[in-house]
C-alpha cells in the first residue's frame, strides 16, 4: 500500500517525470544499439559478405537485419508475459541485457575473411539476440511510459518513446558522421565500424543499472494487488482477439513507412538518387532531428483532439504522397531539396509514430497490457517493418525499384481502414489510474 500510495502521490510532480526520463533514456540505448547495424551497413558489409555487387552486399545484410525482426515476436512473447507478471521495470531491464550482449558480439566479430562462413553465422545469432531484446522492450516501455503518464498528458509523455527511439537512430548517425570526418573509407571498412557497436554495448550496462532503479507503475501494483494476474499469448487472442488483430492492422502501414522513409532512405539516397554515403547520411540526420522535435508535439495534440484525426491523416497523406515523393527523390540534384522531401515524408508519418504507443496501451487491460502491445505489434513489425529495406532491394535488383514506392502506398492505405474503423481511445481508454 505504501509503494502505491508514492507512486499515485509523489509521482504527480517531479518522480512522475523522474520515472519518465529514466525509462525513455534506457530506451534511447536500446534503439540506438539495434539502429546502429543500420547507419554502419554500408561499411561493414563487405568484411561479413564479400562480393563484387554492392546491391548483392547490402541485400545479404538486409536479410540479416529482417531476421532480427523474424524473432522479434517471440521477444515481444516472452518478455511481454514476464513485464505482464515480474512488472514493467523486470522486462525493461531483462530487455537492455539481451541487447548489450548483441552489440559486444558484433564489436568483437571476425571478418569473413578471418573465419570464413561462421563469421556472418556470429553476425546473426548477435542479431538474434537484439531481435529478442527489442522485441520485448517495445512493450514494457510503451506500457511503462503509457501507465506513468496521467490521463490529460498520456499522448505528450507516450510519445517520447518515439523521441528517445529515434534519438537512438539519430545518435547512431552521429556517430557515423564523427566516424567519417576523422577516419578513412578504408579505415572504417577496415575496423571503424567496431566502434560504435563496442559504445553501445558500454552504454547499455550503463542502462542497466539505470533502469533497476525505476519505480514499479501504480498499474502493475494494483492487478498484483488484487491477485488478477493473467497474461500469456493463449488469453491474449482467445479474449482479446479485435485489440490484437487491431494493432496488427493500424501498425502494418506505420511500421513499413517508418522504415522506408528512415532506415531504408539512407540506402536509397545512395543506391538510387546518386549521393554519397557522407552526404546520404547527412541529409538523413537533419531530418529526424526535425522529426525527433515533432513527435511531443503530435503527442500533444492528441491529447487536445483525439489519436483518430492523426493516425487518419497520416493514412490520407501517407497514401497520397508516397509514390510522388520517392519519384522527386529519384531526381534530387542538391542535398537541400533531398532533405525536404525526406523531412516531407517524415512529417506524414508523424501522426502514426508519436500516438502509436499510447493507442495500443490503452486497448488493453493491465493484466496483460505489456503482452497485447508487443506481440501484435511484433508480429507486424516482423511481416512489414523488418523485411523493408529487403523488399525495397529486391525491388530495385529486378528492375522494379517504383514497385516498392506502391507497396508502401497499398500497405499504408490498408492501415487506413483500420484507423477509420477503431475507436477512439483517448475517451476509451483501459488504463484506469491517472
Amino acid at each position: 500500500m505504501g509503494l502505491r500510495v508514492a507512486v499515485s502521490g509523489s509521482l504527480a510532480g517531479g518522480r512522475r517525470l523522474k520515472s519518465i526520463i529514466g525509462g525513455s533514456t534506457g530506451n534511447l540505448v536500446e534503439w540506438y544499439d539495434w539502429y546502429v547495424y543500420s547507419a554502419f551497413t554500408l561499411y561493414f558489409a563487405p568484411a561479413f559478405f564479400p562480393s563484387d555487387d554492392p546491391t548483392a552486399q547490402l541485400l545479404s545484410a538486409a536479410a540479416v537485419f529482417a531476421v532480427g525482426f523474424i524473432v522479434r515476436p517471440l521477444g515481444a512473447w516472452i518478455m511481454g508475459v514476464y513485464a505482464d507478471r515480474k512488472g514493467r521495470k523486470a522486462g525493461l531491464t531483462l530487455s537492455v541485457t539481451l541487447m548489450c550482449l548483441g552489440s559486444l558480439m558484433i564489436a568483437v566479430a571476425p571478418t569473413y575473411a578471418q573465419a570464413g562462413a561462421a563469421a556472418p553465422l556470429i553476425l546473426l545469432c548477435a542479431r538474434l539476440l537484439q531481435g529478442l531484446s527489442v522485441g520485448g522492450e517495445y512493450g514494457a516501455s510503451a506500457t511503462y511510459l503509457s501507465e506513468m503518464a496521467g490521463r490529460e498528458r498520456r499522448g505528450f509523455f507516450s510519445s517520447f518513446q518515439y523521441v528517445t527511439l529515434i534519438s537512438g537512430q539519430l545518435v547512431a548517425l552521429c556517430v557515423l558522421l564523427v566516424l567519417q570526418g576523422t577516419l578513412t573509407p578504408a579505415a572504417l571498412e577496415g575496423w571503424g565500424w567496431r566502434i560504435p557497436f563496442a559504445i553501445g554495448g558500454l552504454l547499455a550496462i550503463a542502462v542497466f543499472y539505470i533502469r533497476r532503479g525505476l519505480v514499479e507503475t501504480e498499474s502493475f501494483q494494483n492487478v498484483k494487488a488484487t491477485a488478477s494476474m493473467g497474461s500469456s499469448g493463449w488469453i491474449l487472442f482467445r479474449h482479446y482477439p479485435r485489440q490484437a488483430l487491431l494493432v496488427i492492422a493500424l501498425t502494418a502501414g506505420g511500421t513499413l513507412a517508418f522504415y522506408a522513409y528512415s532506415t531504408y532512405m539512407q540506402k536509397f539516397l545512395v543506391n538510387t538518387s546518386g549521393f554519397s554515403r557522407e552526404a546520404a547520411t547527412e541529409i538523413t540526420a537533419a531530418a529526424l532531428f526535425v522529426f525527433m522535435l515533432m513527435q511531443p508535439v503530435a503527442g500533444w495534440l492528441s491529447d487536445r483532439i483525439g489519436r483518430k484525426p492523426l493516425l487518419i491523416g497520416f493514412g490520407v497523406l501517407g497514401a497520397t504522397c508516397t509514390y510522388p515523393i520517392f519519384r522527386m527523390l529519384e531526381q534530387a540534384g542538391d542535398s537541400f531539396t533531398a532533405f525536404l522531401l525526406v523531412l516531407a515524408a517524415l512529417m506524414i508519418v508523424t501522426g502514426y509514430t508519436a500516438i502509436n504507443a499510447v493507442v495500443k496501451a490503452e486497448l488493453f487491460p493491465a493484466h496483460i497490457r505489456a503482452l497485447g502491445v508487443a506481440l501484435p505489434y511484433a508480429l507486424a513489425n516482423a511481416i512489414f517493418g523488418g523485411t523493408a529495406e529487403y523488399v525495397a532491394l529486391w525491388f530495385k535488383s529486378v528492375g522494379l525499384e517504383r514497385g516498392f514506392y506502391w507497396y508502401v502506398t497499398a500497405m499504408i492505405a490498408l492501415s487506413l481502414f483500420a484507423y477509420l474503423r477503431m475507436p477512439e481511445t483517448r475517451q476509451a481508454s483501459e488504463i484506469a489510474e491517472d
